[in-house]
């Protein structure tokens, strides 16, 4: 699940930038409109970061035509929240509405945590193939949820997503041009629709955290390849992981293959560490940087890149959570928790 890098206080949603009462919406270049204030961004473009956006938007103009134009994604009927028996363990921010804050440890595990750690993780993966196989058209994305609901509790795991941050549902489910955080409704799922499926489970006191972007039915050649890159581009930056390896190779590599095919990486969302504590230190971030900080042995978070056939800018709907590319355009995202090696990294959430 990712984490919405504008803010340590408000990952994870898109309400860093809007509110509830407050409609947030494009304008021109990087300028972003309020009903009540203006929010300007700017920063020094370099030669390199320049030529790589005229190449950018040569290759969007060609892909144009090969994506399929959809309606505008609306909200469906949210149903009540799902229960969770009594028994089983629940994680401490289930006890708030509020959104927790990012951890700063690292977390690393002891031969018995990190028993429990791939525990979770396998369990996920396992929840995420299952959850792909009920996507077709006509099913909503609800009664995905409610699905997933029983096969997590059934387990005898807390589906993680629920209750944080006043969260209302066990999975995210984000279609179409929605880029994460999507709450699963009534909307029924249409041929030709994406569907990322966000899975996280609790269980023995270890979140494991995975995702990955299904195809519905007869998808347009230009989104299947949208589909298919991002899921590259998480394996490219799994492979420069390892003990010792700066943590802006990852965001590096990622971003070098996804500009070959004139896609965006989306810099708002990133991964993190993850464990004990759902979310934590440190950031990982998927687009071209240079913060600091190596990988250790030891060391568990997560991968999750959102490539876009369109813009990185984002919209966010009232309900604080659900984002979407702000010019519609589809974005698809695919995600591992991992271990990082001597040697390498291992993949935790795959089956």
């Amino acid at each position: 699940m990712a984490m919405n890098m504008i803010s340590s206080s408000s990952f994870l949603r898109g309400d860093a930038l809007s509110s509830s009462s407050s409609a947030l919406y494009p304008l021109s270049g990087n300028h972003l409109q309020f009903s009540n204030r203006f929010v300007v961004f700017s920063k020094r473009i370099s030669g390199l970061e320049e030529a790589i956006r005229i190449r950018r938007e040569r290759e969007l103009s060609k892909k144009s035509t090969g994506s399929t134009r959809r309606l505008p994604l609306k909200r469906g009927k949210v149903s009540p929240r799902l229960p969770v028996p009594d028994h089983i363990q629940k994680p401490p921010y289930t006890s708030s509405t509020l959104l927790p804050e990012i951890s700063s440890e690292y977390q690393i595990h002891d031969a018995e945590g990190l028993s429990k750690m791939r525990a979770a993780c396998k369990l996920a993966a396992q929840v995420l193939d299952y959850a792909g196989t009920l996507v077709r058209p006509s099913v909503t994305t609800n009664e995905i949820d409610e699905a997933v609901h029983q096969m997590i509790i059934e387990a005898g795991a807390y589906p993680s997503p629920l209750g944080y941050g006043s969260f209302p549902k066990s999975v995210c489910t984000s279609v179409n041009e929605c880029m994460c955080h999507g709450i699963p409704d009534s909307r029924k799922l249409k041929d030709g629709d994406i569907i990322n499926i966000d899975v996280t489970v609790y269980l023995n006191g270890y979140h494991g955290d995975t995702s990955k972007t299904f195809l519905c039915g007869n998808v347009d050649d230009a989104t299947k390849k949208l589909v298919k890159v991002t899921e590259e581009c998480l394996q490219i930056g799994i492979s420069v992981c390892k003990d010792g390896a700066p943590f802006r190779n990852i965001g590096n590599s990622i971003s070098e293959h996804a500009e070959k095919f004139g896609y965006g990486v989306v810099d708002r969302f990133i991964g993190h560490g993850v464990g004990t504590v759902f979310h934590s230190e440190p950031l990982i971030y998927h687009d071209r940087n240079k913060k600091p900080g190596t990988m250790v042995e030891g060391l568990t978070f997560t991968i999750e890149p959102i490539l876009t056939l369109g813009s990185i800018e984002c919209i966010t709907w009232s309900d604080n959570w659900t984002t979407l590319t702000y010019d519609g355009s589809p974005a698809a995202q695919f995600e591992h928790s991992i271990l990082i090696t001597r040697s390498g990294a291992e993949i935790l959430t795959q089956t």
